[in-house]
Order: structure tokens, then sequence, then C-alpha cells
């Protein structure tokens, strides 16, 4: 196991971001949390002063036999990646970077996972505990090997997608898993009809597949395990080889698609397994079908109100990803229901009763 030294200016960090934290709470002044500040976008405007928590970065911990990495919140997601991949090992949900900039912290907080998740897990799946900066300025220790409850919430899971909103993520404890020893990426030419039977068929057997998406009119399956799982589903599809590049584009949001066209507003749609094409007047050449149909992204001008109509129906939720300063929704996350709202403004109130934290970054009212 390798036990990094916590260094004096380490310590002097974490003491500064508490003492901001206090101060916050003592005049009632909001925080607007940021890292590497790439993930502005996704949530509503954020007015309060500033804590930077990219200078808290760095390897806490690192056991590669008992497959857990502790890292600081500011720590960059290239940096940590490639620690792990040192030890042929990796974060199995697959966070988004959507720069070099992009933060471990910052990925945990939104909760984003990428091409693997219906397959591996979500991000919270594989958090094992946290260091938090309460709102009296404290730094306590959530979950952890012992999975710890504290006030009857698993606040180290709470964290993860809660947008800074329930306290400051300072350092997070990880499962991490091997990287496959064989992977091999694919294309198959077909309608979406018949992209979605066939995805509906592969998902009741017990093949490796670890992301499967679609769009304009091609099938991409991708293929990780031991090599003669991988060789022999390989030949089974059939179909053209593609670069593994692709899912790292399409996670990362660099790939051709997400080219915005002039009115258009970004849309991911979360909707059940199996799911038919929605009825939206939307090209096809406007929506890529990830997580095996699971995740729609869509480019389109219609309003919040018909998407997420569509979508509740369905049995899902719509979240907008463009900025409303740049034509997104004003509310960019589905509103709660009476009963969920409740809970969350009573979680909300035990864990910040003054609002300092990214007060607003979720819904306008908390």
């Amino acid at each position: 196991m390798t036990e990094l030294a916590i260094h004096a200016a380490d310590q002097d960090i974490a003491d500064d971001l508490c003492e901001q934290v206090r101060s916050a709470y003592a005049n009632h002044t909001p925080l607007r949390i940021a890292g590497g500040d790439t993930r502005a976008f996704y949530g509503r405007p954020v007015e309060g002063n500033a804590l930077n928590m990219a200078p808290h970065s760095g390897i806490v911990s690192y056991d590669p036999v008992e497959l857990v990495i502790t890292v600081r919140a500011g720590t960059r997601l290239s940096a940590l990646n490639a620690a792990l991949a040192k030890e042929n090992q990796m974060l199995a949900f697959e966070p988004p970077a959507f720069s070099d900039a992009s933060t471990i912290g910052g990925a945990v907080a939104t909760g984003m996972s990428g091409p693997r998740r219906p397959w591996a897990g979500a991000t919270r799946d594989f958090v094992l505990g946290t260091r938090v900066i309460t709102q009296e300025g404290k730094l306590l220790r959530f979950g952890g090997e012992v999975m710890k409850n504290v006030a009857g919430y698993d606040l180290s899971r709470l964290m993860a997608g809660a947008q800074g909103t329930l306290g400051v993520l300072a350092d997070i404890s990880f499962k991490v898993l091997p990287i496959p020893t064989a992977t091999h990426s694919l294309r198959l030419s077909m309608s979406l009809e018949d992209a979605l039977g066939k995805l509906a068929e592969l998902g009741r057997q017990p093949l490796p597949i670890t992301a499967a998406g679609w769009h304009a009119g091609e099938l991409f399956i991708r293929l990780e395990g031991g090599a003669s799982s991988v060789n022999a589903t390989k030949e089974r599809l059939g179909g053209e080889s593609l670069s593994s590049d692709f899912w790292q584009q399409l996670r990362d949001h660099q790939h051709p698609f997400f080219r915005l066209h002039e009115g258009q507003v970004l849309w991911r749609l979360s909707l059940p397994p199996n799911t038919p094409p929605l009825a939206l007047d939307v090209p096809q050449s406007d929506i890529f079908y990830d997580w095996g149909g699971s995740q729609r992204w869509i480019k389109t001008s219609a309003a919040a109100d018909t998407l997420r109509a569509v979508c509740q129906q369905a049995g899902g939720h719509a979240t907008c990803f463009t900025p409303y300063a740049q034509g997104g929704a004003e509310s960019p996350f589905t509103p709660l229901n009476p009963v969920i709202e409740k809970y969350h403004r009573n979680l909300k109130a035990e864990l910040d009763a003054y609002g300092i934290f990214n007060p607003g970054r979720l819904y306008a009212a908390f």
C-alpha cells in the first residue's frame, strides 16, 4: 500500500478551506465551489464567493492489491487516470473530462458516468468514503472501510450528484478495478429499430459488452474482458473495427455529434432500458442513443415542458446540458414532485442551514 505523507503545505490548504467555510457560515455568505470549473454549464449559475478546490490535489493513499485509492478533490482526472494506469487499473465508471482541467471532485459532485455505466455501475457505486467540510467548517470523515452512517445518512454517496450543495468534498476514496485484458470496438450498419432489438437480445446473454450506442444508421458496441470471450463475441457479431477513441470522444462530448447548430439546445434523456423511440419531432440525425438506449442525447429547439412530458410518460426524465445564457432551459433539472422536494429541503436544511453551499445550483429555491 502506498501512503503519501501529508505535507505541511497540504494541511495548510485544507485548513484554509475550512476557515473560508467557517467564515461563510458565520456571515451567511454563499460560496461558489469549483475545482477545474469545467462543469459550470451543468446546473444553474451560482452567485457567491469562490471556494477554489484546485490547490487541494494529489493522491492521499493507494493500495492496488485492495483496489482502493484515496484522492483529494482537486486532483485532475488526467493525473488520477495516469496513476491508476501504471498499476493496470481504472475508474470503472469512466467519469467524463471536459478539458484537462477537469477534477475528480467535480466528477463526483456532478455524478456523471461514462459509456460503461449500465454494465459497471454509477459514480456513487464506487465511492467508498469521503472527507467533507461541513457547514461549520469541520473536516469530517464519512463512510470508508467501515461505511458508517451519520444522522441516518450515507453522506459519502449522497455527495455524488449533489453538485456541492450539501458540503465541500475534500477527499474521496474509490473502489478501482483492473483494466480488462482485451478490448475490441465495432460498428454495424442497421436501422434504429433493428439496433434496439439487437441490443435487447444481446442484453439477455452473458456477453462482454461494456458500451453500446446508435447514431445515424450505425450500431456501436465495445467488448471488454478475457481475450477468448472478446474474440469469440467479436467473431459472432462481425462488423467493422471501431477506434477505441470513439468512446472517449463520446464520453467527453468531443464527438462531432455534440456540435450544436444555431437555435439548438443539448438535452440528456434518461430512460428505462428497452424504451422505444419517443414521439418527438426531432430528426434521428439529432439523437444519439447511448447506454444501449437508456441515455439519449438530443439536439433540439423543442420546449423544455414538451421534452419533459414525453420523458415522464416513458418513465424517465430530461436534463438540459446547454447553459441558460446560451439558450438552454432556465431550470436544467426536472422539477421534483412535492414528496421528493420535501426530502431534499429537509436534507439541505440539516446539512446547510444557511444555504452557503452552491445555493440555487440544482433548483432555484435551495
